[in-house]
């Protein structure tokens, strides 16, 4: 039998787990034989179809989240009509709630598995490879977790929690089933999750389970000598044990050679000992997900987060001023109680911790998360498709949900272009953080903010930033802007951002032969130079002016990205 594992990704820098650690658990059946295929959603749904009929598969089963189900059901439905033998297996969160209604809708899935997948996917190959097929039906009904077609009725076998014994799953990396061409590898040390947060799945899946310590270090030694780029942990909470986390982290220090590891981690269960550790993490190695959520502990009690925020900001400031972990924090709006004004509260007093990065998420109603019974409560209106996102509640109308998009969609804008740090500086001196962004967000309205250049990222940040300053200070927030563009790209002759434009004549190109001699630059690099003669040196805190040029060295090379050296060298 020919399996075909699948699964549409966001992204094509994404990469599965689920499809690998499945095809391991059932490597030792008769007869299988497995493909893993994974595509992106923006793909034209014709061509999907073309690859996946193209496998000439019996079985395909695909893994369904949020941003793929309503392409997956399209596809699916096409391949039944073109082969209708071929049986369809649906696995993955959002296939996992609702399935009488899934299968009743979509007559085209003949196997949904819901929750956990590897034991209920294994039986059900075997019963369809071994058993004879008067008895399947039968057998078929004995699955836990299983749902099936019986005729024109679902059958569901028995609803069970009984979960697998993690290290009886094989590795999939071992297994060779992990595509190590992806620039990203994902990797779980644990399932389940401490908290019981009403907006996440999480919530729903029991208590945390653990792969042992020396099946995690197998496998981290493993992606680690194979120079893996970037290793995502998916552990939902990787720290909800600080002697284990602290076990690993110190595992990974002592035997790492060149891999960027991102945790997710509640920073208020960071202990003495763990902040201790990660005191000896080298710089861009480690990269902390850390989900704040609200600053507000009433709302943050009604969806049953449990969560200290004064140690929780404590100790993102202690990270921050400690160690050279790179950090990252969330924030969900649209949770109950926070209305608009508190929402940007709540940014602020993120803001202040001076992440590298904040990310904004409105509120996505799931199916199957405790959410939904609040949702009906407090009178939310969702989106009825996935993503499920909140439209309004009694507390942030349609406009506001609108607004705090459009804050979101900056900041994922300005932190991929470097953050702006300087000219937020600047802004910061006279608007709060948050105010900046909820003013730069009325200005830019309704407008299409996808695939802009970088230039013209920042040229957006300039004219959303004009209603802040005057024409003095302007003139300042544009020198910073322009310090924060060298930064990440650089300017060409002619080419200018437009807010810089007018100053060609205090630019100079000066080529190899000037480039300063402090500088230690990588063998084998492809290296050009700009100059700039800025109002301040916006490398350093103080309030400095007069200094002269700037040199901006840009340095690339095969395998690399671009590196950008700062001197103040003259000429």
């Amino acid at each position: 039998m020919k399996i075909l594992l699948t699964t549409l990704h966001a992204k094509y820098s994404h990469a599965s787990l689920a499809l690998p650690c499945l095809a391991a658990y059932c490597r030792d059946i008769p007869d299988a034989d497995f493909a893993i295929r994974e595509w992106t959603v923006n793909e034209p749904r014709e061509h999907l179809l073309r690859l996946v009929m193209a496998e000439q598969a019996d079985l395909i089963a695909f893994s369904c989240y949020i941003w793929n189900i309503e392409q997956i059901l399209k596809i699916v439905s096409d391949i039944k009509m073109i082969a209708p033998e071929t049986q369809i297996v649906l696995g993955g969160p959002e296939a996992s709630f609702g399935i009488f209604e899934l299968m009743h809708d979509n007559p085209a899935v003949d196997f949904v598995i819901k929750g956990e997948g590897e034991e209920a996917f294994k039986q059900l190959l075997v019963t369809l490879l071994q058993e004879p097929a008067i008895l399947q039906q039968e057998m078929l009904a004995e699955i836990d977790n299983l749902f099936s077609r019986d005729g024109k009725d679902t059958a569901a076998g028995p609803l069970r929690r009984k979960q697998l014994a993690l290290d009886s799953l094989p590795s999939p990396f071992e297994a060779g089933f992990v595509d190590f061409a992806k620039p990203l590898i994902y990797y779980e040390t644990s399932r389940g999750c401490p908290f019981s947060c009403a907006f996440c799945l999480s919530s729903v899946e029991g208590a945390v389970r653990s792969f042992s310590p020396e099946r995690i270090k197998k496998d981290l030694l493993y992606l680690m000598n194979r120079d893996v780029a970037q290793i995502k942990l998916v552990d939902r909470t990787f720290n909800y044990d600080a002697e284990r986390a602290d076990m690993i982290w110190a595992f990974i220090l002592e035997h790492n050679r060149s891999s960027h590891f991102h945790f997710e981690i509640a920073a208020d269960l960071l202990t003495e000992k763990n902040l201790l550790t990660l005191a000896d993490v080298p710089e861009d190695t480690f990269h902390f997900e850390i989900g704040v959520q609200s600053s507000s502990a009433a709302t943050l009690e009604q969806v049953g987060r449990t969560a200290d925020l004064d140690r929780i900001f404590t100790q993102v400031q202690r990270l921050k001023t400690g160690t050279a972990i790179e950090l990252h924090l969330d924030l969900v709006a649209g949770l109950p109680g926070e209305d608009y004004y508190g929402f940007l509260d709540s940014l602020q007093a993120i803001a202040d911790l001076k992440p590298d990065m904040i990310q904004i998420e409105p509120l996505k109603v799931l199916k199957g998360a405790p959410m939904r019974a609040i949702a009906v409560r407090e009178g939310y209106a969702f989106s009825a498709s996935p993503p499920y996102t909140i439209l309004h509640n009694r507390w942030l109308s349609y406009e506001d949900i609108c607004r705090i998009e459009t804050i979101g969609r900056l900041l994922d804008l300005f932190n991929k272009h470097g953050g702006f740090s300087a000219a937020f500086t600047l802004l910061e001196r006279r608007t709060p953080f948050s105010r900046v962004l909820d003013q730069m967000a009325r200005q830019a309205g309704n407008e299409n903010l996808s695939s802009l250049s970088c230039r013209r990222v920042f040229e957006l940040f300039a004219r959303l930033a004009e209603p802040l300053t005057d024409a003095e200070e302007r003139a300042r927030v544009h020198d910073a802007l322009f310090f924060d563009y060298c930064h990440v790209e650089m300017p060409l002759m002619g080419k200018l951002p437009s807010f810089a434009a007018a100053q060609q004549s205090r630019c100079s190109w000066p080529g190899h032969r000037d480039i300063p001699n402090d500088l230690e630059l990588p063998p084998d690099s492809r290296i050009k130079s700009f100059c700039y003669t800025f109002m301040r040196d916006y490398r350093t805190e103080e309030n400095s002016s007069g200094l002269g040029e700037l040199t901006f060295v840009y340095v690339s090379g095969a395998g690399r990205g671009l590196q950008v050296f700062v001197s103040s060298a003259s000429r």
